[in-house]
């Protein structure tokens, strides 16, 4: 097996000044090449406390865990915070949901780490947009997560109570424009007529 020094591997973790890592980049960073002694090398800075297994496959550096968002984002790519998680951050919703929600142009997805639920619903492809990056998360602009919202509520997926919500901080031209671009159902059209009644 390849000999290395575990004190000059955990250098290069910190050095990389990444926090989260996949069995690729560790293979990279270190320059191990026998997927064997990667794993070992692994599953002993794991055992040590230095790295925290998110989920097979998927780590942290102990010492700086990942916030929720950039978690969620490094779980299930490609993806954004959206939906209830996004409505409530933007302050469109006061009540913070128990998940943290995201949408993906991939199937639809639930996963627990460290004790909190992720959820990812599917978005079609040309709907995949209207965030901005955060750290190491993706979000959901404000009108793009009530579209989103209001999308997957018009095929059954996600509820929207309107009474609960405040969009006195909306950019009404912005939600216009970008309602423009989702396709125009029976069901879409009908949330989006509720939500002008509201705004």
């Amino acid at each position: 097996m390849e000999s290395f020094n575990r004190s000059l591997l955990v250098k290069k973790l910190y050095d990389s000044e990444l926090s989260l890592f996949n069995i690729q980049t560790l293979k990279d960073l270190w320059g191990v090449e026998k997927e064997n002694t990667l794993l070992v090398i692994i599953r002993s800075l794991v055992k040590n406390g230095v790295l925290e297994k998110a989920e097979k496959g998927k780590f942290y550096l102990a010492s700086k865990p990942p916030d929720d968002f950039s978690l969620a984002h490094f779980l299930y790519q490609p993806s954004y915070i959206s939906l209830e998680t996004g409505l409530n951050l933007h302050q469109i919703l006061s009540q913070f949901p128990y998940e943290i929600t995201s949408v993906t142009t991939k199937k639809k997805k639930e996963k627990v780490v460290g004790g909190k639920m992720f959820i990812y619903l599917h978005l079609n492809p040309g709907l995949f947009w209207g965030y901005f990056k955060k750290n190491s998360s993706l979000i959901a602009e404000p009108e793009k997560a009530i579209l989103d919202t209001l999308y997957l509520a018009s095929k059954g997926e996600r509820g929207f109570n309107f009474d609960e919500a405040d969009f006195s901080r909306i950019n009404k031209g912005k939600l216009f424009s970008y309602a423009r671009q989702f396709p125009k159902t029976r069901q879409f059209l009908a949330y989006f007529k509720k939500l002008e009644d509201y705004i």
